[in-house]
């Protein structure tokens, strides 16, 4: 067998693994019902979908962000407060987009005292919420490197089914 076939089909093997992942973690966002489920459920499985070395869920809490959980393969930020201004989960929400960042050393977005102690050297931060993001997920990568398509992609669907979760539980406490 050629080297390169049996690389891709390693490769497609990894993928349909993290996409089973994500249906899974879909399917436990569709019965989550309050923002402390949601976040339950990005922490138990957002690391696995996309194969990052960490993720986070954060906040705003007015003009903070707060980094509420975690799951990683050493301490990052939970249970601290940085300002939205200066970190890129508060970009993230503020301009309603995905932060794409192959280097956390060479991107202005990067509050690099916060990072320089940490295993991070790549990331990827999506809001939840595209109209009014109300929170975000981060995941993160030991080595520098842009994130492939596949991983932003995932997470960018676990962080719109989350949203969905979280409006349901929203139109939910008005009826």
């Amino acid at each position: 067998m050629d080297d390169a076939f049996a690389g891709d089909k390693s490769k497609d093997k990894a993928l349909a693994a993290r996409c089973s992942c994500a249906a899974e973690a879909i399917e436990a966002l569709a019965g989550a019902r309050s923002l402390e489920a949601v976040v339950n459920v990005l922490r138990a499985f957002a690391r696995r979908v996309v194969g990052a070395d960490g993720i986070a869920v954060v906040l705003p809490d007015g003009d903070q962000c707060h980094y509420v959980a975690e799951d990683s393969m050493e301490p990052l930020w939970e249970g601290q407060y940085f300002p939205a201004s200066s970190c890129v989960s508060g970009w993230a929400m503020k301009h309603r987009e995905t932060a794409v960042i192959g280097d956390v050393f060479g991107d202005p977005r990067v509050p690099l005292d916060a990072y320089r102690t940490t295993f991070v050297r790549s990331m990827l931060m999506v809001p939840i919420g595209q109209v009014e993001p109300i929170a975000a997920v981060g995941a993160y990568w030991s080595e520098a490197g842009q994130p492939s398509d596949s991983e932003i992609t995932l997470l960018e669907a676990l962080a719109r089914a989350a949203s969905v979760a979280l409006e349901n539980e929203r139109l939910a406490k008005r009826t």
